[in-house]
Parts: structure tokens; C-alpha cells; sequence
């Protein structure tokens, strides 16, 4: 008879293989006294394979992560998980409590990275993220969607410094791989120096809930962990289409103030030169077209109508001349629309 799976430790938690659990990391207090602490949900499966984990709301305002977390624990495969997972669908509670971006002190939680448990509030959580999560982890899931009322393209981001990262990008299958810079103390540059590549997902917009962008990155995950041989494998259930490639973005601002009204979405392809939208000013006396700088596909928008010059309104990723965007999201839609991952028997 083979030996039992040594149970998987964290914190001062101890999970048996074949088993979940929900477990609490103290992180701090607040000032009435109450006590704050961040859950990772850890299912520590009975045979083995790699450690995973998933998060979300490492800005408080994003909750599309949120709802894909929830989504991917009621998945009724998960009770033949070959490794562990875990999964942290709030990170940042301070932020998800109040509706905001950032932790009490105005910190940028993925500036802070790695932390230190001496140094400020997002210090302190960025360093217990850091050893008890990613240093226990063999790949990781980071899911985010814009920020400041803007709305993304559902995109895997990366900055792979191993191949089979990209690969993982691929088994994903988001409509667009987006190579881009590691941004100083991000998570992102912190677990790639403990050898820990992650994807990150952006999709929809802060504190709203989009259904295509939930249902992107619930199948992302599973075909991910479906290709990492933590879960069983469904040939039904691997993507048709082949994501868009893309190693550089750059956002076209505002060229004035004023009531913006944009003629472009996400997804959609545009040539340099294109009309993007109308700046007028409120007295209907002067307007400013905006025109694209670049040729590429509409990766994300601004969604406020009312902007001062220079803001960032229309985000925009150079692809290959020969690939067909419209063509690929429309068939990754059609395909969410039916598949298999979202049996009623297998997520609810």
C-alpha cells in the first residue's frame, strides 16, 4: 500500500492530503480592535502534483477576480486534484470592505511587494503573501480587472522567464497574451525572484461584474490546471482558437478637457488614423477628435464621459498585420457560450 500524502502546512495550519480547508492568516488589527486576517482556501489533493495558487482583490475594487475564485471552488472536479491549490479570492480586505483600490494608508498593495514584517500595513501583508503563498507555490494565477472606471479585453499578461510559462499563457486561451515589464515591487517581480512565474488576468472593470470576463477566467484556470495534470484532462474542453500575440501596448490621451464620447470597444481592431471618439467642450462650441496614434486591437477603454487633457482613454495593442482579433474573440465567445466546463453537473 502507498504512503499517504504528507499534510500540507501553512501558517499554523496543518491540511491532510485528500482533504480542504479554509484557514485564516492573521494580518493586522484595526483601530476599534478588530481583528483582520486573510483566508486561503487550500485543497490539498491525495495524490501528488504542483502547487498552485489563485488571487484575486490584491486591489480591494477589483471583484471580477473575486466571483471567478467562487466560481472555481464550487467546481465539482476539484475532488480529484492531483497537487494543491490555493486560493485567496480576497487578499486585500481592507480594500474590498471599503469599495477602494488601496489599503488604509493610501498603499498600492502590488507596490509593496516583497514586504517586510517590520515595515507599513501593505509591507506587513505583501510579506505574508509572499512567504506563505507564493514561496509555497510552484506557478500562480494573479486576477485583476482596470482600475478608475476603464474596462479591459479579458488578456493574459507575463513576463515569462521560463518557457512553459508562456505555454500555460496559451493553455489559458484569454483572447490576448500581453508580454509587458515586471513593475517594480509587484507581486509579479517578487515571485519571479523566488522562481515563481504568474499569469496575470485583467479583465472588465473595477467594482462591476461581467459575465464573459468571469466565465474567461474560469475556464482559463481549470485548462491551466487541466494542463499541469492537476485536474483530468477533457479534449472537449481545450480552446479552438489561438490567443492573439501581442509585446508592446500604449494608450491613446485625451489631446483635451471636456464630455468625451468614444465610437470604439474592447476587442475591437482599428487602423492609425482611425476616429476614436469626440472631446467637446459643455458649451458645444469646440470639438476634438480623437485619432489613433497606433494600428492594433482595442485592449481597454476609459468608460467616464467626462476627462481632462491627457488622460489615457483608448489602450492599445500592436498585433501581427495577419491576425484576425475580431475573428478569434468572436469564436472564444461562441465557445464559452458552450462549453462543457459550464455543465451544470461540474460548476455552479
Amino acid at each position: 500500500m502507498m504512503p499517504s500524502r504528507p499534510a500540507f502546512k501553512i501558517g499554523q495550519h496543518t491540511i491532510d492530503a485528500g482533504t480542504r480547508q479554509t484557514v485564516d492568516l492573521p494580518v493586522s488589527t484595526l483601530s476599534d480592535h478588530t481583528p483582520v486576517s486573510m483566508s486561503v482556501h487550500v485543497i490539498h489533493g491525495k495524490k501528488p502534483g504542483p502547487t498552485m495558487f489563485v488571487s484575486a482583490a490584491i486591489h480591494g475594487d477589483e471583484v471580477i477576480g473575486v466571483e471567478v475564485v467562487r466560481r472555481l471552488l464550487r467546481t465539482n472536479g476539484l475532488n480529484k486534484l492531483r497537487g494543491t491549490l490555493l486560493a485567496i479570492p480576497i487578499v486585500n480586505s481592507f480594500g474590498f470592505m471599503n469599495h477602494s483600490r488601496y489599503l488604509p494608508d493610501r498603499r498600492d498593495l502590488n507596490r509593496s511587494f516583497p514586504g517586510s514584517p517590520k515595515g507599513s500595513l501593505a509591507g506587513r501583508l505583501a510579506n505574508i503573501f509572499t512567504e506563505e503563498i507564493v514561496a509555497r507555490s510552484d506557478v500562480g494565477i494573479d486576477l485583476h480587472s482596470a482600475s478608475f472606471h476603464r474596462t479591459n479585453l479579458p488578456q493574459i499578461r507575463l513576463t515569462p522567464s521560463k518557457p512553459e510559462t508562456m505555454t500555460l499563457a496559451k493553455a489559458f486561451a484569454a483572447p490576448l497574451i500581453l508580454t509587458s515589464k515586471i513593475r517594480p515591487n509587484s507581486l509579479r517581480q517578487s515571485a519571479q525572484e523566488k522562481g515563481v512565474d504568474i499569469l496575470v488576468y485583467e479583465a472588465g472593470e473595477g467594482l462591476r461584474f461581467d459575465e464573459m470576463a468571469a466565465r474567461v477566467g474560469t475556464a482559463g484556470i481549470i485548462r491551466v490546471m487541466r494542463h499541469l495534470e492537476m485536474l483530468p484532462a477533457k479534449s472537449s474542453a481545450k480552446a479552438k482558437v489561438k490567443p492573439i500575440l501581442s509585446s508592446s501596448s500604449s494608450w491613446v490621451r485625451a489631446p483635451a478637457g471636456g464630455l468625451l464620447r468614444l465610437f470604439k470597444s474592447a476587442g475591437e481592431e482599428i487602423k492609425k488614423g482611425d476616429i476614436l471618439g469626440v472631446v467637446s467642450d459643455p458649451f458645444g462650441e469646440v470639438e476634438t477628435e480623437v485619432l489613433s496614434s497606433e494600428e492594433g486591437l482595442i485592449i481597454g477603454r476609459t468608460n467616464l464621459p467626462v476627462i481632462n487633457e491627457g488622460d489615457g482613454i483608448v489602450h492599445i495593442a500592436k498585433i501581427n498585420r495577419n491576425a484576425d482579433a475580431v475573428a478569434t474573440i468572436d469564436s472564444l465567445t461562441t465557445q464559452l457560450e458552450q462549453d462543457p466546463l459550464f455543465d451544470e453537473d461540474e460548476i455552479i
